[in-house]
């Protein structure tokens, strides 16, 4: 099946004149920065007031779905000025490394949680760098993902582009720090607090604050879930304390996401599926709805003929030729290590299925009651949601 044989409505392609790719453009090129992707419109006539604190909040997972379920007539669907889609593959991966590095997945190389790295021989998961099947947890010293995946952040390009502006991070603790000054909370009302003390000083900032949940909540409770729905209402709370404390402090705030979610009702399990384990060379990598193959040579009609008659209107089977041909992952110059993370056979979940990655030495994990990196339009969808304190 090809891109263009999609009919289904619920089916979302990135857009990368109007994606996340493009709102973190568009607050580089308020700092000066030169980019050769496009700026976001609906933000660029915000940010050409010049305003002394620009705050940019992702919630992780909170694609427009989730907030038009649980809060229809709440702050944060009434603030929303716009639809955006998130990048391809619709994960925190691919997605925050767009918004740390301003470039789509083709160029990062950062395409999914867990990527095959032929220099260790080893399938690692990428943001936490660990063993994706042993969950062993490696240092820099043992391995160095980050060199070889190295690019230069957003908080680097502004240092440059405009000397006298101050970048922060706000992030959970576990997260790597990517700019001089991080400041490290797990809950959104520590995230808001921070905001609001490092807008009080005179200075020009930008602040980039980033709260892993709503993911980790609708992960293990689903879209529609009660969880997921006081996760939003309290967070509405939280952010409408914020603003009022921001009233007339020069300052831009600007709420989005990395990806939405769909909840999964068909799950199943690469190594329960013999017929297709008998065509591999090595494990499947990358995530549940987004698949690298590595097929052998003499099995690779039969591949394609037992994957689509077991995963047809499931999943998208691309051949490698067809799935880099498609710019799913973007426009650019192609990082060096995409060739290595592709196999012979992508295939993209089109469906609310599910097939797992793991392998019999595999650590067991919390089977998840929704997720994201797939075509849906409920992963792809995400708001931009503005508050103006000038």
């Amino acid at each position: 099946m090809e891109l263009k044989e999609i009919t289904n409505n619920k089916i979302m392609l990135p857009d990368y004149d109007n994606s996340i790719l493009n709102l973190i453009t568009s607050i580089l090129k308020s700092y000066n920065v030169k980019s050769k992707y496009s700026s976001l419109k609906v933000i660029d006539k915000y940010l050409k007031n010049k305003y002394k604190n620009v705050v940019l909040v992702i919630l992780d997972g909170m694609g427009d779905n989730i907030i038009k379920n649980a809060s229809v007539n709440g702050m944060l669907y009434k603030n929303k000025i716009a639809n955006i889609t998130s990048v391809f593959p619709s994960t925190t991966t691919a997605a925050m490394t767009t918004y740390y590095s301003a470039m789509p997945p083709i160029e990062t190389g950062w395409i999914a949680w867990s990527q095959y790295f032929k220099e260790y021989g080893r399938a690692i998961d990428m943001l936490p760098c660990k063993d994706s099947y042993t969950g062993e947890k490696y240092n820099s010293k043992s391995l160095d993902i980050n060199e070889i995946m190295k690019y230069k952040t957003v908080y680097e390009q502004i240092k440059e582009a405009s000397p006298n502006t101050k970048t922060y991070e706000i992030m959970p603790d576990y997260c790597e720090k990517k700019t001089d000054v991080a400041i490290c909370t797990n809950n959104i009302i520590g995230i808001c607090d921070s905001i609001v003390s490092l807008c009080k000083n005179d200075e020009q900032k930008f602040i980039m604050a980033y709260s892993d949940n709503p993911d980790g909540i609708i992960h293990k409770y689903g879209c529609c879930s009660l969880q997921t729905r006081e996760f939003i209402l309290n967070t509405e709370q939280q952010l409408s304390k914020m603003i009022s404390k921001l009233t007339n402090t020069d300052t831009l705030v600007i709420v989005s996401a990395d990806h939405g979610h769909n909840d999964i009702k068909d799950k199943y399990k690469i190594i329960e599926l013999s017929q297709l384990q008998e065509c591999l060379i090595m494990p499947a990598s990358l995530e549940s709805r987004v698949l690298s193959f590595f097929v052998k040579d003499n099995m690779k009609k039969e591949f394609v003929e037992r994957f689509n008659k077991l995963f047809k209107d499931k999943f998208i089977l691309f051949t490698k030729e067809e799935f880099l041909k498609s710019n799913l992952l973007g426009f650019g110059i192609k990082h060096k290590k995409i060739d290595d993370f592709i196999g012979d056979y992508i295939a993209v979940s089109i469906s609310d299925a599910s097939i797992g990655l793991g392998t019999h030495i595999s650590k067991e994990s919390h089977e998840k009651v929704s997720t994201h990196c797939g075509l849906t339009k409920n992963e792809m969808d995400v708001p931009v949601i503005v508050f103006d304190c000038k």
